[in-house]
């Protein structure tokens, strides 16, 4: 499936330049234009698929090893302490590319770098959540 109008499908068809750093039949990789980091990498299945919850599950399965393996590379490249593996699913949770992709983030000790600061339930408010969520599966 491809996307006339998505520049990640654009860059699958070599009609956009990028530092590819792997591909296989299922994905390519390339690093962001825009790093959080020196080595910040996306892993993009070359189907167009929006979202997370728009992948076939195989497709799904088929990236783990993609992010195993190119994640270690990225480390070992950058010499990162550790790594984020991240993905954004909808314009409100930061996706700025309607193309399903997940972010390798090299990190670094005292980066600096913060994802969300943490919150508190009150009281019995965290069953309710559990309960909504038991019942929407």
């Amino acid at each position: 499936m491809f996307d006339p109008e998505c520049i990640f499908c654009k860059l699958i068809a070599g009609d956009i330049p990028s530092q590819r750093v792997y591909e296989d039949d299922a994905c390519i990789v390339f690093l962001d234009i825009a790093p959080v980091s020196k080595g910040h990498a996306l892993v993009v299945p070359k189907a167009h698929h929006a979202t997370l919850f728009d992948l076939p599950d195989d497709l799904g399965a088929a990236l783990v090893p993609v992010f195993k393996r190119v994640g270690k590379a990225v480390m070992a490249a950058t010499g990162a302490e550790g790594l984020n593996v991240c993905m954004n699913n909808y314009r409100v949770a930061g996706q700025l590319v309607d193309h399903a992709h997940v972010h390798l983030i090299p990190r670094f000790a005292d980066d600096g770098l913060k994802f969300w600061p943490q919150g508190a339930y009150a009281d019995n408010e965290m069953a309710a959540v559990a309960q909504a969520v038991r019942d929407a599966l």
